[in-house]
């Protein structure tokens, strides 16, 4: 296969609606290809869900971003020694065994179902709060900047302990970091924007040192000082920085995507409306269908291996295309159809093995509170404009739109 023949891949992509069949030609024909990155360096795809499986669960894909060989979107695809300093420590999601299992046991206890279900009615106050103002206020309304936003950004706010007021700020910067940065020139403001973020992070816990709340940083330096007798900071930093941004720009984008695809699905939206013990399902159904967020599912080769039929190499970059695995009709009878009475939760939309996303609980939550909320309060909810004429986020490494005019 020729870059040529793969110009997007592995992240650009079109409206979800539209023809697959170059992704369909790669599950039966070259589910496991090399292509050319925009940057020139070449890495493999992976397209069958199994192997996309085998990737995320075996130890000889390494998820450390600063091995040689890793691959990286547009500009940022540098070797290590090229790129800017990173202004946080290694995260949780570039970590391998065994320094990974303790990272993530650390904060694992903060997305069990016991705080999870206290936190349920905050999140269906916020709901209905913003629910009320779009009511109240004239249409359309952006249902991106009224809704889909606002609720998973408190969420997230709440839950660290990091003032909503700041929110403009930290929803700006990133923006700028998760978009995907092809141009060279893009990559200083990504860049600046990691940078500011990483200071106005480090401000907040060292306040947070001095009177340390009852939140999920307050909690997380009580248990360092327990623990190591110390805090560390920087790591905390980080730790900040993966879930303020991954708590709110993937549920974010998500909620716009799952409206939209409600408004659109009589069949969907009245199954729902009819037994509303079918809305964790469909929330589901949306995780699988559009599958949002990918360079997170990105591995280097630690020694040779097969798979597909391809011998991949020590130093060889993988991406995994979850988006076209989550479509394999060798798993999903009817990959292109959303159905969500399909019921199970074998997707790979939080990736899988021991990085699978920590917040998965909490994001099904938000989606579930909004989903049924809007269509108790607003069932006649549908888009302002022709699907054809929004906008997708083709240049970002979280999928989404980026806006959603809506009406009722």
């Amino acid at each position: 296969m020729t870059a040529e023949a793969l110009p997007t891949l592995p992240i650009g992509r079109t409206c979800p609606y539209a023809p697959r069949a170059e992704h369909v030609r790669l599950q039966e024909q070259e589910p496991v290809s090399k292509v050319t990155l925009p940057s020139g360096s070449d890495a493999w795809v992976v397209a069958r869900f199994g192997d996309v499986r085998t990737v995320l669960s075996d130890a000889r894909f390494s998820a450390d971003r600063d091995r040689p060989g890793f691959p990286r979107i547009g500009s940022q695809d540098l070797e290590p020694a090229e790129r800017p300093a990173s202004p946080f420590p290694k995260m949780m999601l570039s970590m391998d065994a065994p320094e990974h299992g303790p990272a993530r046991r650390a904060v694992l206890g903060e997305f069990t179902h016991r705080r999870l279900a206290a936190l349920e009615p905050r999140i269906q106050e916020i709901v209905d709060e913003h629910i009320d103002a779009m009511l109240a206020g004239p249409r359309p309304v952006d249902l991106i900047q009224a809704l889909a936003l606002p609720v998973p950004s408190l969420v997230i706010c709440e839950l660290l302990g990091v003032p909503y007021e700041d929110h403009d700020f930290f929803q700006e910067r990133s923006a700028l970091i998760v978009k995907q940065n092809d141009r060279p020139e893009d990559a200083p403001n990504a860049q600046r924007a990691m940078q500011e973020l990483a200071g106005y992070l480090d401000g907040l816990l060292r306040a947070k040192e001095e009177t340390p709340a009852d939140d999920l940083l307050g909690r997380q330096i009580l248990r360092q000082r327990e623990t190591n007798g110390a805090v560390d900071r920087a790591e905390l930093v980080g730790l900040s920085f993966l879930l303020l941004v991954a708590g709110h720009e993937t549920t974010a984008n998500m909620i716009g995507l799952g409206v939209l695809e409600l408004s659109q699905n009589p069949k969907a939206r009245e199954t729902i409306q009819q037994d509303p013990d079918k809305t964790l399902s469909a929330v589901d159904e949306m995780l699988r269908y559009f599958t949002i967020a990918e360079p997170v599912l990105a591995r280097t080769v630690t020694e040779d291996v097969e798979l597909g039929g391809q011998l991949l190499k020590a130093g060889d970059g993988v991406l995994t295309l979850s988006h076209v695995a989550n479509r394999d009709p060798e798993v999903f009878e009817d990959p292109d159809e959303f159905d969500v009475e399909r019921g199970g939760r074998r997707h790979l939309a939080f990736g899988y093995g021991a990085h699978q996303c920590l917040g998965q609980n909490l994001a099904r939550l938000e989606l579930q509170v909004v989903v049924d909320t809007l269509l108790r309060r607003i069932p006649g909810i549908r888009p302002a404009v022709p699907v054809e004429d929004l906008t997708f986020k083709d240049d970002a490494i979280v999928y989404g739109l980026r806006e959603l005019p809506v009406t009722w």
